[in-house]
């Protein structure tokens, strides 16, 4: 596995730009709902190779035999993410949620059921879970360099803590409001009053639109931004991808509407949402009390779950955690050479803070 490297980049916070008013968790990732794991298998080969693999995993436990409740929403949706109609239809998941590009979807969802069935000799159906992005600008998308392998790799690293962010993984290749994209996290963690609850969102970071930090206008202060010509050019067409987690004992009903706002969150930082975008947002919950082990599926329970009147705080934190997840991708996101020949810069990170200062950043 490599990584592109990131030392001269700094996350959000980092820069002194702070968005929301809930307080993230330790690590700021997905990863601060207790028992979430993340792995990434990053593929970076000259000439033309820039993609890979990121997998996000529920629990350390069997997820096939204890299941999580789970949720989906779709806001614009030309993508390709398979498994989605078994999670609508039953709100769980039996499989961790794998990300990568567009035409590597089949080889990772054969990984994903390869690695499966070999901790589960009595499954006779596994519902992969699999979405994507198109990384074709950057990476040499028709060659189809990923194998289940990488796939299978990138469940064997899954990891707690802190998660590696940028141009790894599913977001190697990936660009964002014209600049360099990648995968980016971010969390929420909500006050003892309110639960004391935590929501954590991986953001696959490949769209444009009109740039904002903050509130702050960077895409237009620059003047890199979709419609900064006459004409549509398509420059604000892509994807995006949000898993979502949190330990807050939702229902598969109340973790798709969370997953709604994450939309919200998403509008903040100035997507288009255009009609070549495919945008997805499944989210889950890792409760002990709403898991789904084999016992309760085979008889009759009472899940101990919020009621809807106690989870709009659970909205506000899943807005805040996708905003910084989407920044933090593109901060911490290098320059990177594409397949045939250009080269996409990342996100200029002095023009973050010299706009945060109330100046004025230099043009392009």
């Amino acid at each position: 596995m490599l990584h592109a490297s990131t030392s001269a980049r700094r996350r959000l916070r980092q820069l002194g730009i702070a968005p929301g008013i809930l307080p993230p968790g330790p690590h700021n990732a997905i990863t601060d709902v207790a028992g979430v794991l993340v792995g990434h298998e990053t593929l970076i080969a000259d000439p033309m190779v820039r993609t890979g693999v990121t997998a996000i995993v529920p629990h350390s436990g069997n997820l096939f035999e204890d299941r999580v409740p789970a949720g989906v929403a779709i806001g614009n949706g030309f993508g390709k993410f398979a498994g989605l109609t078994q999670v609508q239809e039953l709100g769980e998941l039996e499989t961790p949620v794998l990300l990568t590009n567009t035409l590597s979807v089949a080889p990772v969802m054969q990984g994903t059921v390869d690695w499966t069935l070999d901790r589960n000799p009595q499954a006779l159906s596994v519902n992969a879970v699999v979405g994507e992005t198109n990384d074709g600008v950057v990476n040499d998308i028709r060659a189809r360099v990923v194998t289940p392998a990488h796939a299978m790799r990138a469940l064997d690293v899954a990891r707690g803590g802190p998660v590696h962010e940028g141009c790894v993984g599913a977001g190697t290749g990936t660009v964002a409001f014209g600049w360099k994209g990648g995968v980016g996290t971010g969390s929420r963690v909500l006050p003892p009053a309110l639960g004391g609850f935590t929501v954590g969102v991986l953001a696959q970071v490949n769209f444009g639109g009109v740039l904002q930090v903050a509130g702050l206008p960077i895409g237009q202060l620059m003047g890199q931004h979709y419609l900064r010509g006459e004409l549509d050019q398509g420059d604000a067409d892509g994807s995006v991808v949000f898993v979502i987690a949190t330990d807050a004992p939702l229902s598969d009903r109340n973790l798709r509407r969370l997953a709604a706002r994450s939309f919200l969150g998403m509008g903040r930082t100035g997507s288009a949402m255009t009609n070549g975008s495919g945008d997805y947002a499944l989210a889950f919950s890792t409760a002990p009390s709403v898991r789904r082990t084999p016992d309760r599926r085979a008889a009759a329970w009472s899940p101990l779950e919020l009621p809807n009147d106690l989870i709009s705080p659970l909205f506000q934190a899943v807005i805040e955690a996708t905003e910084e997840a989407i920044l933090n991708a593109l901060c911490m996101a290098v320059p990177m050479d594409t397949h045939d020949g250009r080269r996409i810069e990342a996100l200029p990170l002095e023009v973050l803070v010299e706009a945060a200062a109330g100046n004025k950043p230099c043009g392009r």
